[in-house]
């Protein structure tokens, strides 16, 4: 047996997509004919579809919203976070880097965790652009927020034509260049900017691992492939540790 990780001193890097929420009952970002439960992606995904059906797009990730807080962390999740514990317990460094906006890794207790792309238990004020945790959990309407401007609430989302949050590329490539190995798991290798995280880790000579179902579109840039269901594979492969057993609430 290889591990993936084999000694704790190590600084690790591991980045999540959709393939690892799969096995709780999170859909996948795209499904059959690049549908996103059952919506076009520019329909539910913009700015632009957001002002021109606030209604539409709200309820969406309403939906969404409570569909992840129905679901459980799995097997995969809970490696990641038991990876973060040993390695840190172990004198070493770790981030992790997600795709997805269910919170998962959060409730399976990561603690040092960059949500790229947003959460869905957050929500944002269009006008001042405050933060705050989503309480809107029943609302159908999206509601305004209580400042002057009385901006519309959005989900916060980093939707398609839209950057990333401020620092947080910045912090993700600083803890890649000082990193020994770059874990990518459950991504299609299609989305940018997440996508170009490997060829960043590739051309510094970065250890580069991934662990999915299916090939990605940029399996050429990793030095390992290990073809597999997260929940299967990481518990029995990921690291030496403790290993990661059945699910959490």
């Amino acid at each position: 047996m290889d591990w993936i990780v084999d000694t704790p001193e190590k600084k690790v890097v591991v980045m999540t997509g959709s393939g690892i929420s799969a096995e709780s009952g999170i859909q996948t970002f795209r499904g059959a004919h690049g549908l996103w439960e059952n919506h076009r992606i520019e329909d539910v995904a913009s700015p632009i579809a957001f002002r021109r059906d606030p209604v539409m797009v709200w309820n969406f990730y309403l939906q969404r919203r409570k569909q992840a807080l129905a679901s459980r962390p799995n097997a995969g999740h809970l490696a990641v976070s038991e990876l973060e514990s040993w390695v840190t317990a172990g004198g070493g460094d770790f981030l992790l880097v997600t795709q997805n906006v269910d919170g998962l890794h959060k409730r399976a207790g990561s603690r040092n965790v960059i949500e790229m792309h947003g959460s869905l238990v957050f929500s944002r004020c269009t006008a001042c652009r405050e933060i705050f945790p989503d309480e809107c959990t029943d609302m159908e309407l999206p509601p305004h927020h209580d400042c002057p401007q009385k901006g519309l609430l959005r989900p916060h989302i980093v939707w398609f034509g839209e950057s990333l949050f401020p620092g947080d590329m910045e912090n993700i490539e600083s803890a890649i260049r000082s990193c020994d190995v770059f874990i990518v798991i459950g991504t299609s290798g299609t989305v940018y900017p997440a996508a170009g995280l490997v060829h960043y880790a590739n051309s510094l000579g970065i250890r580069t691992v991934c662990v999915n179902k299916d090939a990605p579109a940029n399996l050429d840039l990793f030095d390992i492939f290990i073809q597999g269901e997260a929940g299967t594979e990481l518990p029995r492969r990921l690291f030496p540790g403790k290993k990661a057993e059945g699910n959490t609430p």
